[in-house]
């Protein structure tokens, strides 16, 4: 199978664990789901020149962004899945380990501490956020949730044959 669906279903399936988790996190801890629709937001201003914002909740909708937020929430997780498969290759996915999936999951965290939390007016690493601490706990809770859903998905692919 190419290196392209192997990403596709291993990125799509790590995602989703993701997501499954940011809905546990209200119930378990009190804390809501991230809302996708403003990393759309975002991304829509970004297609008009601005790429910072002091508050991207203050900052002007972008049509579709709720749409534009979400499938560029999967398509990152397609690529962090293909830099996976980049890194240690067909090997790890005719085997997956937890190790390789977690090293890439935690390593995720470069995206929103220093590029997205700043562009959309958090600061590095949540930094003017209320409580930076918890902000940045939730963020590497939630890239490790990610590194097992890479492993899981990997697994997956393996139990149904799709090597």
């Amino acid at each position: 199978m190419s290196i392209f669906l192997l990403a596709l279903y291993i990125g799509i399936g790590a995602t989703a664990v993701m997501d499954v988790w940011g809905l546990a996190r209200k119930p378990l801890l009190g804390v809501p789901p991230p809302n996708y629709g403003l990393v759309g937001r975002w991304i829509g201003h970004m297609a008009r020149g601005r790429f910072r914002h002091d508050s991207i909740a203050a900052s002007a909708p972008v049509r579709g962004e709720s749409v534009i937020g979400w499938a560029f929430h999967y398509l990152i997780g397609i690529a962090f899945a293909a830099l996976l498969l980049g890194i240690w290759g067909n090997a790890w996915v005719q085997q997956p380990t937890i190790g390789p999936a977690l090293t890439v999951g935690i390593s995720t965290l470069v995206a929103p501490f220093l590029l997205m939390q700043p562009g959309m007016g958090a600061g590095i690493a949540a930094s003017r956020t209320p409580n930076p601490t918890s902000a940045r706990l939730q963020s590497l809770i939630t890239h490790a949730v990610f590194g097992l859903g890479l492993y899981a998905s990997g697994q997956a692919v393996n139990l149904f044959d799709v090597v």
